[in-house]
């Protein structure tokens, strides 16, 4: 595969998951954000079992309780992360939706920083007061305006920040991300259940109705662009695939403007190009200083 078409495929699993936030608003018209979370990571689970059992056979080492404790803990991750993002979406826009969870890219070093201890790059800080000025410019510079839901989705933001930290130390211990993806999707399915069969009314019309919406995110977006970004990932540099994944959340707001109508005032656009000049910069200027570095 060349760099430009492993790009592609990069795109198009960024373009995939920008559909998803789509999905994910239009679903929740006929069932509710629990009951859409269990059955989409249901799907999910169910759509990466068959490769988790390939990999299973050319896996080097057991898995041990200490790395079923990471996969538990990172599946808890990640439905924090999947509950304030859908709750949140009920009170805001696709398109801050998409802008604003993109700042985990941000919050990823910040978290490196103060509870891995390691040091940073001179980047990360410029790039947090851009993404703080980006919000600030979302709220059309009265942060009052801030809906919950927009509230919520930072702190989403947070949640899938310590999901993808928990997710690079467990697949460096173990070597197995399929299995990973299995054990969290199948958490994130558990915990939801548990909350929606409780609290949530659901009727078969109603998943009948939302079917098309859970098996694109479950399916696609969780399957499909997984597997793409993996494939991609092997034949490009870091730097090029983070500039093509990060457009996930310029996929997103196109879409909600196209298929749902959404608009927003001037300072909200400025916003949202800074928060997407903040994701880029904390994924670039690292990795461009380190090939200045001469070898040793």
């Amino acid at each position: 595969m060349t760099r430009a078409q492993a790009n592609l495929l990069l795109l198009l699993a960024a373009a995939i998951w920008g559909g998803g936030f789509v999905a994910q608003s239009t679903a929740m018209k006929a069932v509710g954000p629990f009951w859409f979370i269990a059955l989409r990571f249901a799907v999910a689970t169910l759509a990466v079992l068959p490769f988790v059992v390939f990999e299973a056979r050319k896996a080097k080492a057991k898995t041990s309780a200490r790395h079923a404790k990471l996969y538990i803990l990172t599946g808890l991750a990640l439905f924090s992360g999947a509950v304030t993002q859908q709750v949140g979406l009920q009170t805001t826009t696709v398109t801050n939706s998409s802008f604003i969870t993109g700042l985990y890219v941000v919050f990823v070093p910040l978290i490196a920083v103060f509870f891995l201890r390691r040091a940073p790059h001179w980047i990360i800080w410029p790039g947090a007061l851009m993404a703080v000025a980006g919000v600030y410019l979302l709220s059309g510079g009265h942060l009052s305006a801030l809906t919950s839901g927009d509230l919520l989705t930072v702190a989403c933001a947070v949640f899938w920040a310590i999901q993808i930290t928990l997710a690079g130390t467990t697949v460096s211990a173990t070597g197995r991300p399929l299995a990973l993806s299995a054990t969290q999707f199948a958490v994130t399915a558990v915990c939801a259940f548990a909350i929606a069969a409780a609290f949530e009314p659901i009727t078969l019309s109603a998943i009948w109705a939302a079917g098309p919406e859970i098996l694109y995110v479950g399916i696609f977006s969780s399957g499909l662009a997984f597997v793409l970004q993996v494939i991609a990932q092997r034949y490009t540099t870091p730097s090029q695939a983070a500039i093509f994944l990060s457009s996930e959340a310029l996929f997103g707001a196109a879409l909600a403007a196209l298929l749902l109508g959404e608009t927003m005032p001037a300072t909200g656009y400025a916003g949202c190009a800074l928060m997407f000049i903040a994701m880029l910069v904390v994924e670039l200027v690292p990795g461009i200083a380190r090939r200045r570095v001469p070898a040793a």
